[in-house]
């Protein structure tokens, strides 16, 4: 880092610090400050095995701080972000220290008000949703203002208006760099409402409700698209509805998304671009209740990709929410090819308008004392969930499939100190993302054991294999986790490419816990693949470092 960039960064420091001091003297008088800190610090090192380079900067830093303060039924906070510069894979908008997050808020028992930055969806966020997620770098909170009214539980109400932000926020002036967008024109204007039929004719074990919302969104477009009529201004509305009684449970969503103005891949009519209204249904009936939850969920997206800057590629250019509704998992195989939504693309001479699909999720706790529960009970989970490119835009009918996958887990606590997880996934998934019909199978095998040698230490052992005959063929890994609690955690792992490229993707690390404070020490080497987050996913090129990460609140 050179000295002319270090300058500014004091600056934001010393700042900082006298913002923080001020604020807790005044917390001292009255109210309360809390806040929070992380870094996640990485340095790279060239990889000839894997083909990874480090280029001209050996070092990434994510940085965050966040302040807020509480008095009664006012508060109000910040938030200073620093990409020092940004570590690999993170969206390259995400550059240098600037105050991201600024916000006041007073909030009465009926009713609020806010100024500056918040976040907020409606319904399920098919239609509009702004939150912070910094494991994939997305951060799309709203600079403006919102009110919400709730009347005796049976109405509720919120209107919104303001700015989505996009890379490093509106407040800053940084325009140098010509891959960093500092600021957005894009304007949302939305309201939201919820009628509670249950609560006003005094129904106390079933809930009914119905809901609506609009979304309108402005953003200045090019001459292109307004000589083909196209429009500043869309619009988009929500409608839903919601049931619950005696553990049964359903819902219902329809969403249209306003107009989207798609690059036309073969403009041989003049058109350039494509004028697609978008659209999706979801509905998710269920029951949980004695041991057993079912969930049937269904769901089918037209041109769903809502952006806050039009035809930006970054992943995090996104204002809606729409998770890839399947199994999530956390180890290390099963997460090879993550499944994303396909929300509608145009790419070549190949328009794929979107999905449809659903999934089946199943669990049934065998309480103790029964024959198959045991002395200590065993959880049993599966879920199935399948997807399939539209046809025919504007219809439901399936064509190629984009992804399936069948799981079965078993969890089984044997003694007082051995539990254990087996898992297996059956994992389908279209690389062509349904322009060809061609699909890869991959089979995938877990066992998760831990067992607790006495209070304080226990250790953790994962073992895990895929087999596919295509891609990369054969997969092995293995973690180990040694922990002593309450402060001390040390693992090792290694994922093995035996039926390819003969490449081993060691990572170990050290981690240390103490009060309000955790720091984490590792050095590893990692594949290209994915980070995935609530089934939103962002791409992540292979590298091979050190890491360091601090986490702290006060």
């Amino acid at each position: 880092m050179s000295e002319l960039n270090f300058i500014p960064m004091k600056r934001y420091i010393l700042a900082l610090c006298l913002l923080a001091c001020s604020v807790a003297v005044v917390a001292q008088n009255k109210g309360y400050l809390t806040g929070s800190f992380e870094t996640n610090d990485h340095f790279y090192f060239d990889d000839e095995k894997t083909g990874a380079m480090t280029g001209d900067d050996r070092f990434g830093s994510n940085n965050y701080l966040k302040l807020d303060y509480y008095n009664g039924k006012f508060s109000a906070g910040m938030q200073i972000e620093g990409y020092l510069p940004s570590t690999v894979g993170y969206p390259k908008e995400l550059s240098g220290i600037n105050l991201s997050n600024l916000y006041a808020t007073w909030k009465d028992d009926d009713f609020s008000v806010t100024a500056g930055t918040f976040y907020d969806q409606f319904g399920s966020g098919l239609l509009f949703r702004s939150w912070e997620d910094r494991a994939l770098g997305l951060n799309n909170a709203v600079m403006g203002a919102r009110f919400t009214y709730n009347y005796k539980d049976i109405v509720a109400f919120k209107a919104l208006w303001g700015l989505p932000r996009f890379g490093m926020g509106i407040f800053t002036n940084n325009t140098k760099s010509p891959q960093t967008v500092t600021n957005t024109s894009t304007q949302v204007r939305g309201a939201d409402v919820s009628f509670a039929i249950s609560n006003l004719v005094g129904w106390t074990d079933t809930y009914l409700a119905v809901e609506a919302s609009a979304l309108n969104r402005f953003e200045p477009v090019s001459v292109d698209i307004l000589d083909e009529g196209g429009k500043a201004s869309t619009f988009g509305w929500s409608g839903r509805a919601n049931f619950e009684s005696h553990g049964f449970f359903a819902k219902a969503e329809y969403v249209d998304g306003g107009t989207k103005y798609i690059s036309n891949p073969d403009p041989k009519d003049g058109d350039w671009y494509l004028d697609k209204r978008a659209n999706a249904q979801l509905i998710e009936a269920g029951y949980n209740g004695r041991g057993l939850g079912v969930t049937l969920t269904g769901r089918r997206l037209e041109w769903m990709k809502s952006e806050i800057i039009s035809g930006n590629m970054s992943t995090s250019n996104m204002m809606n929410y729409i998770p890839a509704m399947c199994t999530q998992y956390t180890y290390m195989l099963t997460t090879h090819h993550p499944y994303t939504a396909q929300v509608g693309s145009a790419i070549g001479n190949f328009v794929n308008s979107g999905e449809i699909g659903g999934q089946i999720d199943a669990f049934y706790n065998f309480r103790r004392g029964t024959a198959i529960g045991g002395k200590r009970g065993m959880k049993v989970h599966a879920n199935f969930s399948t997807y399939y490119a539209i046809a025919e835009e504007g219809t439901c009918k399936a064509g190629n499939l984009l992804f399936r996958d069948f799981s079965f887990d078993v969890e089984k606590q044997w003694t007082k100190k051995f539990k254990m997880v087996l898992l297996y996934s059956l994992q389908q998934y279209n690389e062509s993302y349904g322009a060809r019909p061609e699909y890869m199978t991959q089979n995938i095998a877990v066992a998760d054991l831990l067992y607790k040698w006495t209070s304080t230490f226990s250790t953790r052992l994962e073992l895990q294999y895929l087999q596919t005959k295509e891609d990369k063929k054969d997969w092995m890994a293995a973690l180990l986790e040694v922990s002593f609690a309450p402060h001390w955690s040390i693992f090792g792992s290694d994922m093995y490419n035996h039926g390819s490229s003969k490449i081993h993707y060691y990572n170990f690390g050290v981690s240390y816990a103490k009060s309000r404070t955790r720091v984490a020490l590792g050095y590893g080497r990692y594949k290209a693949g994915y980070i995935c987050s609530g089934g939103v996913c962002r791409v992540v090129p292979a590298y091979t470092g050190a890491n360091l990460s601090i986490t702290t609140s006060f």
